[in-house]
């Protein structure tokens, strides 16, 4: 299967894309991952990317529909993937459907404020693992490793909303893209436990004798 994972920041994409990966086999591929394999590299089209991102510019559409069309060429995506980070916007997902024939694109939608909630009350270990507020209390050390949390300098209120902000103007709009094309699978529960809303994932998957 060839599935596209929408979803706003802090709707816990990051964790059902893992899931999805163990349970279907199936390869997951990160916008940011490609550029980095291409960046180290030094692929023509990585150096490219780099000289953008250098100059603190973002890379152009059209750079970075070549390099996931590149990917998408690879041996281990044969058999199918879960594209996450791309398309971000419109344009990518016209390009994309040029080089690449989507089953289906899976949305977890989350209510704008837990999401809000979510970011802005997140704690990360350099361990790996991450916390929301309202389980630790008062500590703010890690219950798996010991070693103290952090907060994210972007996880503040004016920073969050911004990049939700960009996030629906730009993004969101796939969600009627894909619905026009009969492909979309929203997850309307985002706001449930990551258990709870996998097991809406599968259902939906199954109506459709995914795997």
């Amino acid at each position: 299967m060839k599935i596209v994972l929408l979803g706003a920041p802090g709707a816990g994409k990051g964790t059902q894309a893992s899931r999805i990966t163990a349970k279907y086999n199936t390869l997951h591929i990160s916008t940011g991952d490609i550029f980095r394999a291409n960046i180290k590299a030094g692929t023509e089209i990585g150096k490219l990317a780099k000289s953008y991102m250098d100059a603190g510019k973002l890379v152009p559409d059209e750079v970075t529909c070549e390099i996931v069309k590149d990917r998408l060429t690879w041996e281990d995506a044969r058999d199918g993937y879960m594209l996450d980070g791309f398309p971000r916007n419109l344009f990518q997902a016209e390009e994309l459907d040029k080089f690449a024939d989507i089953d289906l694109c899976l949305n977890i939608d989350v209510d704008i404020d837990l999401l809000m909630d979510r970011i802005c009350g997140r704690w990360m270990c350099t361990c790996g693992e991450s916390y929301h507020v309202s389980m630790l209390g008062d500590s703010r050390v890690c219950p798996k490793c010991g070693k103290p949390l952090y907060q994210r300098a972007d996880d503040n209120p004016e920073t969050v909303k911004a990049r939700l902000d960009t996030y629906f103007s730009q993004t969101a709009p796939l969600v009627d893209y894909y619905r026009e094309q009969g492909k979309l699978v929203s997850v309307t529960s985002g706001a449930g436990s990551p258990d709870d809303v996998f097991v809406q994932i599968v259902k939906e998957f199954d109506k459709r004798d995914l795997r």
